[in-house]
């Protein structure tokens, strides 16, 4: 639950980040999505991206403390 609202409040804030980044390369004044269904895509994808990215994290430091713990796994 705690991955899913920072997945959106992060998926949110790429948005404007790569709109800036857009504005810079560009030489560009604002940028204009076209509508709210085009910036919930884009914000979609970006939540997704970061749910994944902090799963594996989680994932991974999970595993890393697990064998700090001298846990045993047992498959």
């Amino acid at each position: 639950m705690i991955r899913m609202a920072v997945a959106g409040v992060l998926g949110f804030v790429l948005v404007f980040i790569e709109s800036m980044i857009v504005i810079k390369l560009k030489g560009y004044h604002g940028i204009e999505f076209g509508g709210l269904a085009p910036f919930i895509n884009v914000w979609a994808m970006n939540f997704f991206l970061v749910f994944c990215i902090l799963t594996q994290v989680t994932n991974w430091y999970q595993d890393r403390v697990g064998f700090e713990k001298g846990e045993e796994d047992i498959y």
